[in-house]
């Protein structure tokens, strides 16, 4: 194996040893198997190939300075790959299934798990696709479920810091009452576009508004969005959101430091009154928000004036670092340890 360098890390895919998979076939799920190719041999008329039928999550686990391997909250994601099977008619992997192929591809790759003062961490990537070969749309009677782990840095190549998001309209992530509330492929494919725009004007992501009705905030990217002001930890309500498994946790940890939690719609123009805000998800924990632009209004929310992260995303982020690498204790029991 090469030598890695934990600390210069990038976001991306690095080869491991193992990946594992369970195989839904007559109605069952079969037996763990674990694999050393980086391929799946699937038939060309599989669903997941033309009509969608995929799904995936992401997860990290951390090696904390007392040596242990931490996952962190498996049981969140479980319970939301079953919401979107139950929204794209796919196969539901029961809960200690799941849990039974993450502890697994954890133990098998340990070696790839960054040390614990590299700020790097392993990325778990459980997915789940339709494999059953028919012609017409309709659901799979046979399924996949492939996990594959990968050692990865910060997501944001600054790390903890600032970041510009540019306001795009053109064009919708996902539209109310569809797939947005789903982990599915579909909705990362729908954002390319928005996110080349905004990359190609120097922005970190795209901002996205309601697709109804444009006045909304939906998401940042493929992150969720937060905004704090008056002590009150404020986060869309939507029906196109995708609920991240972050903000679920950072709203009980604003919770734990006394804020106020508002889950609820956030017109677009309240943008100009948040003290400090940031885009949360598994990969980049908190990016916080420097300023949003609206380039088609001529207008610029700047929300960190200075270019630094405010006080409370500061707080939140590190307060979920440490109890995701077993730094501080784990009262809300979220974290697995690999035995």
């Amino acid at each position: 194996m090469r030598e890695i360098d934990w600390a210069n890390l990038s976001f991306g895919y690095e080869k491991t040893d193992y990946n594992v998979r369970i195989n839904f076939r007559e109605g069952a799920w079969g037996e763990l198997e674990v694999s050393s190719s980086e391929y799946l041999n699937l038939h060309m008329a599989s669903t997941c190939l033309h009509y969608g039928q995929e799904a995936f999550e992401g997860m990290k686990a951390f090696r904390g300075q007392d040596g242990k391997v931490r996952i962190f909250r498996l049981e969140e994601n479980a319970a939301r790959l079953q919401s979107t099977c139950e929204g794209i008619m796919m196969a539901e992997l029961p809960t200690d299934r799941f849990r039974e192929a993450i502890l697994k591809v954890v133990k098998l790759n340990e070696r790839f798990i960054p040390p614990y003062e590299t700020g790097a961490s392993l990325y778990i990537r459980p997915l789940l696709i339709g494999v059953g070969a028919q012609v017409g749309v309709r659901p799979a009677s046979e399924y996949m479920f492939v996990v594959f782990v990968t050692p990865v840095g910060p997501y944001f190549k600054g790390g903890f810091s600032t970041n510009p998001y540019l306001i795009v309209r053109e064009y919708d992530r996902a539209a109310p009452y569809g797939t947005g509330t789903f982990k599915v492929g579909g909705n990362y494919a729908a954002s390319l576009r928005a996110g080349k725009k905004a990359h190609d004007l120097g922005y970190a992501a795209e901002f996205y508004l309601d697709a109804k009705e444009k006045k909304y905030i939906d998401e940042c990217g493929a992150a969720n969005f937060f905004g704090i002001k008056d002590n009150t930890y404020i986060t869309p309500l939507s029906s196109s959101i995708l609920p991240s498994i972050t903000n679920k946790s950072l709203m009980q940890l604003a919770e734990d430091l006394g804020l106020k939690v508002e889950r609820r719609p956030v017109a677009e123009e309240e943008l100009a009154t948040f003290e400090e805000a940031g885009a949360c998800g598994t990969a980049a924990v908190i990016s916080p928000i420097q300023r949003i632009d609206d380039l088609d209004n001529d207008k610029s929310y700047v929300i960190s004036k200075d270019g630094k992260p405010g006080p409370i995303c500061t707080k939140l982020y590190h307060k979920l670092r440490a109890i995701q690498y077993g730094d501080e204790p784990d009262t809300h029991g979220w974290v697995t340890i690999v035995e």
